[in-house]
């Protein structure tokens, strides 16, 4: 697949790491984002507009933060379905609304053009690295095409079905990660109040039973002050919430624990921490525990 060319829309924390990634593997990459200095500090050729990085390219992904984005991009004046041609590939690489997304897709199959969802994970650290994991939805044939493109900023592709299938899966784990990083930085506040060493209680917590991504990956750099900045911002984790809440209502089942990390990324949205990386929600929790913070050793 060497010599793609590849138009990028949305060069920001995932996307500008991602066209570097993808460059880097040979490809040429037409980006284009709001801030006309993203597409240079990403190593790519600038495009314009979208209408440029979309006529441009053999296929096209966009690394945009919510649906509303999405939809402007695609279905807005001089957008990607003005300037599409039959045969190219869109996929969206964020978190979207399932049903919306296919919404999408049966829009641009009408143009002969296939629509993938297929969201990432893993974080600015691993799309440094190439080790994203793709969750997609949509048509085989048309994933097997991007597969090679994919494998420059990925380790790991699934397919997990039709179209919004993909969304529907990345809802679904955002909403485990939501929920573990919230309920960590719960527990380390609890324990640092009731004078408990935070670094020994992590080392607990990563032999017990309680262990999760968040008190693997998250919390040693925590707290040691480093919040790894850079990641999801809370009010993107706020965002990610709602839709899996509105899924599980279009889907018919309950909801029995999202009241807990909806109310803690809502407090810290409240709090000034929106656009701060979810992991200050830890902040959050300990701002109306009595200004309690976790780094350090408990007197």
């Amino acid at each position: 697949m060497a010599g793609h060319r590849v138009g990028l829309i949305g060069l920001g924390n995932m996307g500008g790491r991602i066209a570097r990634r993808i460059a880097a593997a040979g490809h040429e990459v037409l980006g284009h984002d709001l801030d006309p200095k993203a597409a240079p500090a990403a190593g790519v050729t600038p495009a314009a507009t979208i209408a440029e990085a979309v006529r441009g390219a053999d296929s096209v992904l966009m690394s945009l933060p919510d649906d509303a984005a999405v939809e402007a991009v695609v279905l807005g004046e001089g957008g990607v379905l003005d300037t599409v041609r039959a045969g190219q590939v869109v996929a969206d690489l964020g978190t979207s609304s399932p049903a919306r997304t296919a919404r999408l897709h049966a829009v641009l199959a009408g143009r002969g053009v296939e629509y993938l969802d297929a969201g990432v994970s893993g974080g600015p650290a691993a799309a440094d690295a190439g080790t994203l994991t793709i969750m997609a939805g949509g048509s085989p044939a048309a994933l097997a095409r991007l597969d090679g493109l994919f494998r420059a900023f990925a380790a790991k592709i699934f397919h997990l079905g039709g179209s919004g299938a993909g969304h529907t899966a990345k809802l679904l784990n955002n909403f485990l990660n939501a929920t573990t990083l919230s309920a960590t930085a719960e527990v380390m506040v609890a324990g640092r109040a009731a004078g408990l060493n935070p670094a020994t209680l992590l080392d607990v917590i990563n032999a017990s039973s309680g262990a999760s991504y968040a008190s693997r990956h998250r919390f040693p750099a925590i707290i040691r002050g480093d919040y790894l900045e850079g990641g999801l911002t809370g009010a993107l984790m706020m965002k990610d919430l709602v839709l899996y809440v509105d899924l599980l209502r279009t889907l018919g089942v309950p909801s029995l624990h999202a009241a807990g990390p909806m109310a803690g990324f809502g407090l810290a949205g409240r709090l000034g921490y929106g656009d701060r990386v979810s992991n200050r929600v830890v902040d959050a929790l300990g701002d109306v525990a009595g200004g309690i913070r976790i780094q350090g050793e408990a007197s």
